[in-house]
């Protein structure tokens, strides 16, 4: 499952590079599906960061790997 989620984020990361920013994976909690993740750079403190959480990054994780359940910001 982590190396589905690495793939999956790779694949969201120019996106928000584009836009300063980066994500980072912190740990994959498999048996809960739990996603925990930073998000550094420009994304680190910008007021959209929860909504770019949820509504993108979270979202594109679940279509791609259905085990996920809920994506977790770790400051």
């Amino acid at each position: 499952m982590k190396e589905k989620v690495e793939a999956t984020l790779n694949k969201i990361r120019p996106a928000l590079q584009a836009d300063g920013g980066d994500v980072e994976l912190v740990e994959v909690d498999e048996a809960n599906g739990i996603v925990k993740v930073r998000l550094t750079g420009a994304c680190g403190g910008c007021p959209f960061a929860t909504m770019t959480l949820k509504n993108g990054i979270e979202e594109a994780l679940k279509q791609e790997v259905p085990e996920v359940k809920e994506v977790q910001q770790v400051f």
